[in-house]
């Protein structure tokens, strides 16, 4: 790998969150070598958390995860784990994504399910599918973090659960999704990542009221779901 994708990534707040130890910031290559899972639920289940939203628009929010995960510059796989047909054929041919069939189980079962497909000799990272306001930059200072880590993980904006669990090429996968995964996520050893409480990374949408107030971060398939009903976006938006 070239030595000029190197960079050193400063701590993005100052405010972290509740009992966490900021990992040290340490110059690491930024040639993509990540697989990132990604589980998504079909959007007929997704859309009981969101009040009955319409399913078109849960769908566009994993979309949207997937299109910045995707474009993250320490990216280079992202393994889509669901069974929802219409995510599948929207992004087959995504560049750097593929898709493992859902073989149920819930949420963590279906992470251990993309984790086998990645095999152990790479750094993994599982990604919640429901932030709409991810960045790819974000995700990719946060992972140039956690490479200095055996395990790390970031929190949600409340700082009880989590968005982004990691472990370093040849540490055996563990995950904790759930009701208080961050503290969970913790005991199993992880680091707690510096990200600022902002940023899409940590704003998973479980409701309406907090999918609207990012409405300004989110990616354009989930903004042209919000405006137009229909998670294709505009021809004048393009992925960031």
């Amino acid at each position: 790998m070239s030595n000029s994708f190197a960079r050193i990534i400063q701590a993005e707040s100052a405010d972290p969150a509740p009992g966490a130890q900021p990992a040290p910031i340490l110059p690491e290559l930024c040639a993509p070598e990540w697989t990132v899972v990604v589980p998504l639920k079909p959007a007929v289940r997704g859309k009981s958390r969101l009040g009955g939203a319409d399913e078109g628009l849960v769908r566009a929010i994993g979309l949207d995860t997937v299109a910045a995960a995707s474009a993250a510059a320490a990216v280079a796989r992202v393994i889509v784990v669901t069974s929802d047909a219409d995510t599948t054929a929207t992004i087959a041919g995504w560049d750097r994504v593929e898709v493992v069939a859902d073989q149920g189980g819930g949420l963590n079962a279906a992470i251990a399910q993309g984790m086998a497909d990645a095999g152990e000799g790479v750094p993994r990272a599982a990604l919640l599918g429901d932030l709409p306001g991810l960045r790819s930059d974000e995700l990719t200072a946060a992972l140039t973090q956690a490479a200095g880590q055996e395990r790390a993980v970031v929190p949600d904006a409340e700082g009880t659960g989590s968005t982004l669990v990691t472990a370093r090429a040849g540490t055996p996968w563990a995950s904790a999704f759930g009701a208080g995964s961050y503290t969970a996520h913790l005991g199993l050893g992880c680091v707690a990542l510096s990200v600022d409480a902002a940023a899409g990374l940590r704003r998973d949408v479980d409701t309406l009221p907090q999918l609207h107030a990012i409405s300004a971060l989110v990616g354009d398939h989930t903004h042209a779901a919000m405006t137009t009903g229909v998670a294709e976006p505009p021809p004048q938006r393009g992925h960031r």
